[in-house]
């Protein structure tokens, strides 16, 4: 799901959802977390202080706003859009944990790949998603 298309499904997921586990593009951070606490566990002991430790709270960070800024939808909608660019940047900021990981061999080149293209197409909804809730006219 990427550009126009994935923002309406997101925008119709969002008006229907009634957790935050109801999202789509929380649903696919949440996997790709997963995917990845369990691949940074098989890391050196050396790096499990620092970059391991660092994918698996950059990549827990995007769940935990989309989580956090939906809860907080009904009270200030600016809010939840705060915690939505937060979790955008952490999003993009894996790009850059998934490239070390790669460039150190720790992880090989294809799944690499995919994972930074699912984090960037986790972007893409989470922008979809802010510019939904920027054009409504709830407050």
């Amino acid at each position: 799901m990427s550009g126009i298309r994935g923002q309406e499904v997101e925008a119709r997921t969002k008006s229907e959802a009634s957790t935050f586990e109801d999202l789509e593009v929380f649903r696919r951070a949440y996997r790709v977390s997963l995917d990845l606490h369990r691949v940074s566990l098989q890391f050196p002991k050396i790096e499990q202080h620092s970059l391991a430790d660092q994918i698996r709270r950059a990549s827990k960070s995007i769940c935990g706003n989309i989580a956090e800024g939906y809860g907080k939808r009904r009270r200030s909608k600016a809010e939840f859009k705060r915690y939505l660019l937060v979790a955008i940047g952490s999003a993009d900021e894996m790009q850059v944990w998934l490239r070390y990981c790669s460039d150190l061999e720790y992880i090989d080149q294809k799944a690499c790949a995919q994972w930074r293209d699912e984090y960037r197409q986790i972007a893409r909804m989470l922008q979809g998603l802010y510019t939904t809730l920027s054009s409504s006219s709830d407050p």
